[in-house]
């Protein structure tokens, strides 16, 4: 991915009604909503203690439970070269966590009667007509080649929400397709998001539509077919459908000419701006064109749990309904079952499966992070992440810009975080 990656959006046609702006969640004491004071403050003092030894430069973390928040603490610093103190509201990368505001917005044209997880991908893009998977083959004297074969079968919008489709990102792995995808430098330049998904339709898939599921730039595609349906950008779309009305103020693509916002930019160590693969830390202080549904967007603890909390509360914030109820429940279901196959770099983790953006828990125990059956999740490759657990009536948004550490933090704070629930 080019050099201003942002790993990790998208829209209604028909004009919903603008009702009132949801706004922040309400707050409420720990102990109201079955939470332990003694046992939150050990999340505290632990990413503390973790901050002092410099292993993180800060952190904001924001724990909900029955809509209300219980827990929203902001620690060390925003800017670690400037000395910046981190703020609550601080402005994060959070990469990969635009997935799954971007397939929720595809979801309501699903509602709608605009989309269908059954369409053929080339129905709203015409360039994957004509897909070809790249398949390796040995050669006598043991060099690989690729081999381009014709695909079995259409990809779909099903496939591209549930990382079927066969695209895949260069940036890890070494197979002929990862080296056609880096040899591509699909990041150069200045591009929209309708050239972008060009210069990726005129590469090999990596696996055969349906069959397997690998992470990659299914999602930049889906935002782009979401433009096609909306005749509008991303940004706009969301905007107007998703983000204003539920008062989601800070999340966006860039916040060029905004000082304001550039000044609550979380940053990270200075040794640590590198998200893998040789790909570096993102500015989102640079206008860009691009609007890729699947990595760019920049945003708040809050903003993101206000998100959250809409999902957990079956689709509604403050009485405006975005999204029914039973096409929440059909997004956080197993949508791999049999079908789709693991591939070689399974980021779900054992006791998941993949949703409709994001991963789901289809198993009470195997995994080794404390859960309950159905919560659903997703991370940032600069070191955010959230949850959202249905059972528990709880959403947990954590904030941080330390790529090296995102794995690790992950499973610190599942764990601290359960056991503070007490009731």
């Amino acid at each position: 991915m080019r050099a201003k990656l942002r790993l990790s959006a998208l829209l209604l046609v028909v004009l919903l009604p603008l009702a009132a702006v949801a706004g922040p969640l309400p707050s409420a004491p720990p102990e109201s909503v079955g939470l332990s004071p003694e046992r939150l403050q050990r999340i505290t003092e632990k990413l503390n203690e973790r901050i002092a030894k410099g292993d993180i430069p800060g952190a904001v973390l924001l724990i909900a439970r029955q809509g209300k928040v219980a827990y929203f603490e902001a620690m060390g610093s925003l800017d670690p070269e400037k000395k910046t103190p981190m703020t609550k509201g601080g402005i994060f990368r959070i990469y990969s966590m635009t997935k799954p505001i971007t397939t929720a917005m595809a979801m309501m044209l699903f509602e709608q009667g605009q989309l269908a997880l059954s369409d053929p991908v080339a129905k709203y893009i015409p360039a994957f007509n004509d897909l070809k998977v790249g398949e390796e083959k040995k050669e006598a004297d043991g060099t690989t080649t690729l081999e381009l074969v014709a695909a079995e079968r259409p990809m779909t919008v099903h496939d591209l929400m549930r990382h079927s489709s066969g695209l895949t990102y260069g940036f890890f792995g070494a197979t002929p397709v990862k080296k056609a995808y880096l040899e591509a430098d699909l990041y150069r330049g200045e591009f929209t998001n309708a050239e972008f998904v060009d210069r990726l339709a005129k590469l090999p898939l990596a696996f055969q539509p349906g069959t397997t599921w690998d992470y990659g730039h299914s999602t930049d595609v889906l935002g782009r077919i979401v433009e096609v349906i909306s005749g509008k950008s991303l940004y706009a779309s969301m905007k107007e459908q998703l983000l204003d009305p539920l008062g989601m103020t800070d999340t966006m693509f860039h916040v060029a000419n905004d000082p304001a916002r550039q000044a609550r930019l979380a940053e990270p160590f200075a040794n640590d701006r590198g998200i893998g693969g040789g790909i570096s830390f993102s500015d989102p202080r640079l206008a860009v064109k691009d609007e890729l549904g699947g990595q760019g967007m920049v945003g708040t603890a809050m903003d993101y749990a206000v998100f959250a909390n809409m999902l957990l509360n079956g689709g509604t914030a403050e009485g405006k309904r975005y999204l029914g109820p039973k096409t929440v429940g059909y997004m956080a279901s197993d949508h791999m079952g049999d079908v789709v196959r693991r591939g070689p770099f399974d980021l779900m983790g054992a006791g998941y499966k993949f949703g409709l953006g994001f991963a789901v828990r289809t198993e009470s125990g195997v995994a080794p992070i404390a859960g309950s059956l159905g919560d659903y999740y997703w991370g940032g490759a600069g070191g955010t992440y959230f949850w959202i657990d249905p059972k528990e009536k709880m959403v947990v948004v954590y904030m941080m810009q330390s790529p090296s550490k995102r794995v690790a933090y992950r499973a610190l704070l599942r764990d601290m975080v359960y056991a503070a629930i007490v009731e």
